[in-house]
């Protein structure tokens, strides 16, 4: 299955938004933790900081960049996986992408 239904394709451009925010918050949440421990200086929260926003920064766009019919599988199984689509979202997919992407995740 290389390429997605259109009902697919069209929630997955509807969701990409929302998991993208539901991404962000989550860094901007870790970033908010690095910046309150009071156990480091502000030089070892600054490094940790920067580290963490670049390696978000390759995550989000391994997950985000350049979605397109041909890897919406992949891009839809990534966004699975991270925990940024819900069960109830996932749901909405037809049975053949959900039971793709299920397969993907057991291996």
């Amino acid at each position: 299955m290389n390429h997605i239904r259109e009902s697919d394709w069209k929630l997955l451009r509807r969701l990409q938004p929302i998991a993208l925010d539901r991404f962000c918050h989550r860094v901007l949440s870790d970033v908010q933790g690095t910046c309150s421990d009071a156990a480091a200086t502000a030089h070892e929260r600054y490094l940790k900081v920067f580290g963490l926003i670049q390696d978000q920064n390759k995550t989000m766009a391994m997950i985000f960049d350049d979605i397109r019919r041909s890897n919406a599988l992949l891009k839809v199984t990534l966004m699975r996986t991270s925990g940024l689509i819900t069960d109830e979202e996932f749901a909405e997919f037809s049975e053949e992408l959900r039971e793709t992407i299920q397969r993907y995740q057991s291996i």
